[in-house]
């Protein structure tokens, strides 16, 4: 039989004090609360501002906005060929609420394919304007010339971007600037001459654009919203311009989405096995963890109401060279340029975008936002949220938005006040105990969120993360 009173594999050395894994059987362990390795900070639910829904709906009532048909368009690809979609040319501000399928299938088809390589000349800059141009792949830039003749980069476009539909309206002397591919795209093209075709074969598209001009000609200020008369200057007794402030007809309505599950405790756990932590206190704790995080998910990308798609194209722009530099970052700040409040962005994305300020030999400071320390770039907090997707490209988005209510921002919806709450909008709810002695807890969140005018939100596209330097442009 073996000693068992031996130190180790040595019969020499006899132990001679009780030894700790016998020690163990009558001591207590310590024990930590259940952890979660899914739970993040959340930054997006602690800064939103929360306003109260008391009926379930909130209504965003905007000025009436003659600014119509801002969209991105999709394709389809087989093998080599690329064809826009026809329902998506309703996306181009002259065919918004155009639904002749017969006659947008007519123009889908008189676009011709090109293939560009990087550097290639789409248009260019004195020729007939003449065309409209769709980016069904890859990176184009539209330059002009700058005060002292120097080229400047007007515009980045990318996927699903389009210039210049005016071209086709009307008769443009020349191309005010060129439009030349960064990478190799894929770009469809209509000429004038197709387009006046089309139009003269079908009298509904004739009728439909000339509305569309008719609302062009309208006063409309610099947001396209209807233009309020007024007079500033004058002297005497001039008869003074009348006004008055139009709304839209059909506004948006946000309605409060929700998150639930329903959690199971077996009636023996819950009643026996409750030190030194509550079973179900436990349950419910993690389970809440959880819904919180998929609520922030679905603010984020939610095809509803999620901010990432429920910015304006407008408000969308693309990096120059790929990784997000400090110039894309200010570029971005020009889209929410009234009261910026925080950039949001995946760790990852943050991490490339210090790795392009090291590389220039910059180097952001931090700011303290609520005890903690924060990335900032030109003073506005840099927030990590891991819940905007990275592609399997190794792309992502980095937004910037401006909150509250008083200052037509984004803002959170939600209804405090609901039955059985344990937090603001969140409830736990029993639902019984069933015949194998289950509890069940109904567990709720009731949330939304609203983007109360355009330019509260912008969004710095196709930004990449993990170039190394050497891939990067200097």
């Amino acid at each position: 039989m073996a000693n068992t009173n031996m130190i180790g594999n040595d019969p020499d050395k006899l132990q001679t004090s009780l030894g700790t894994g016998a020690a163990r059987k009558l001591a207590h362990t310590t024990k930590s609360a259940p952890q979660m390795q899914g739970i993040s900070s959340r930054w997006l639910l602690k800064v939103l501002p929360w306003v109260q829904v008391s009926g379930g709906v909130y209504r965003v009532n905007r000025r009436l906005s003659y600014a119509v048909g801002d969209g991105r368009l999709t394709f389809t690809a087989t093998g080599a060929r690329v064809q826009v979609i026809p329902q998506e040319l309703c996306e181009l501000p002259m065919l918004r609420g155009f639904d002749d399928l017969e006659v947008l299938q007519a123009l889908a088809d008189r676009f011709v394919q090109r293939e560009l390589k990087p550097g290639e000349v789409i248009t260019e800059a004195g020729k007939p304007a003449d065309s409209i141009c769709l980016i069904a792949h890859g990176k184009v830039n539209r330059i002009g010339k700058g005060k002292y003749g120097d080229d400047s980069v007007l515009e980045v476009l990318a996927d699903g971007d389009y210039y210049s539909y005016q071209a086709l309206l009307e008769s443009q002397d020349f191309w005010d600037y060129t439009a030349r591919a960064v990478t190799a795209c894929t770009a469809l093209i209509l000429q004038q001459d197709a387009f006046e075709a089309i139009v003269a074969q079908s009298a509904a598209l004739r009728q439909h654009i000339e509305r569309f001009k008719q609302r062009a000609r309208k006063k409309q200020d610099v947001a396209g919203q209807a233009a309020i008369e007024l007079a500033a200057g004058h002297s005497g007794e001039p008869v003074l311009p009348g006004t008055y402030v139009d709304y839209e007809a059909a506004p948006r309505e946000y309605e409060l989405s929700v998150v639930q599950t329903v959690l199971q405790v077996h009636t023996r756990v819950a009643d026996l096995f409750n030190e030194p932590m509550n079973q179900t206190e436990q349950q419910l704790r993690l389970t809440i963890e959880a819904l919180k995080e998929r609520q922030e998910h679905e603010l984020v990308n939610s095809r509803d109401f999620g901010l990432l798609h429920n910015a304006d194209f407008k408000q969308r722009i693309h990096t120059r060279n790929g990784p997000p530099t400090p110039d894309d970052m200010d570029e971005l700040l020009a889209t929410v340029w009234k009261d910026p409040s925080f950039f949001f962005a995946h760790p990852r994305a943050i991490a490339a975008f210090g790795q392009e300020c090291s590389r220039r030999g910059l180097y952001p400071t931090s700011i303290d936002l609520g005890g903690n320390m924060v990335p900032a770039w030109r003073g506005i907090p840099i927030l990590p949220c891991n819940k905007i997707p990275v592609s399997e490209s190794r792309t992502s988005s980095i937004m910037l938005m401006r909150i509250g209510e008083a200052n037509q921002g984004v803002i959170g919806l939600h209804q405090a006040g609901i039955p059985d709450e344990v937090e603001p909008s969140l409830s736990v709810r029993f639902m019984g105990i069933n015949d194998k002695a289950i509890i069940s807890y109904l567990v709720s969140a009731y949330f939304s969120a609203a983007v109360l005018v355009p330019d509260a939100l912008g969004i710095l596209e196709s930004v990449e993360i993990g170039r190394t330097h050497d891939q990067g442009q200097p």
